[in-house]
């Protein structure tokens, strides 16, 4: 078991590959949103009248592809981090709504679900030292 807990010298790496592997699949289904165009943007953005909010659904579309495509690259970099969870995880939590809306049930909705639960884990645990964020912290006197 000892080299179990050796494992906790490269917590760091786990961020990073979490963070990678995270990223580059947020990025791969937002990419098709993002391009997708008004009627599309218009149709992702219609699940945030099941919020109460019904204006501007094709603004809330292409804000929901923007955050997942654009931020899947910030997400990998660990730039802006913790905002990029967040706004992540309120992804996730229209993401849900919608499955379970559609009655999907929790089967439907456990991949938005589960992702939710990690971005909201990672705004506490950070990006890790091997990010963007790290970089640009001031160095301590």
């Amino acid at each position: 078991m000892e080299l179990l807990h050796k494992l906790d010298n490269y917590k760091n790496y786990g961020l990073l590959f979490i963070r990678i592997a995270l990223g580059i699949m947020f990025m791969y289904h937002g990419f098709p949103k993002l391009m997708g165009g008004t009627a599309s943007w218009a149709q992702i953005g219609g699940a945030m009248s099941l919020l109460g909010i019904s204006f501007l659904p094709a603004f809330w579309g292409f804000m929901a592809a923007a955050v997942e495509f654009f931020g899947g690259i910030l997400f990998v970099a660990g730039f802006q981090f913790r905002i990029v969870c967040a706004l992540q995880a309120i992804n996730m939590v229209v993401a849900t709504v919608f499955h379970f809306s559609n009655g999907d049930g929790l089967g439907g909705a456990a991949h938005a679900i589960e992702d939710c639960i990690i971005f909201i884990g990672l705004i506490f645990v950070g990006a890790g030292i091997y990010s963007v964020d790290n970089k640009l912290k001031p160095a301590v006197i």
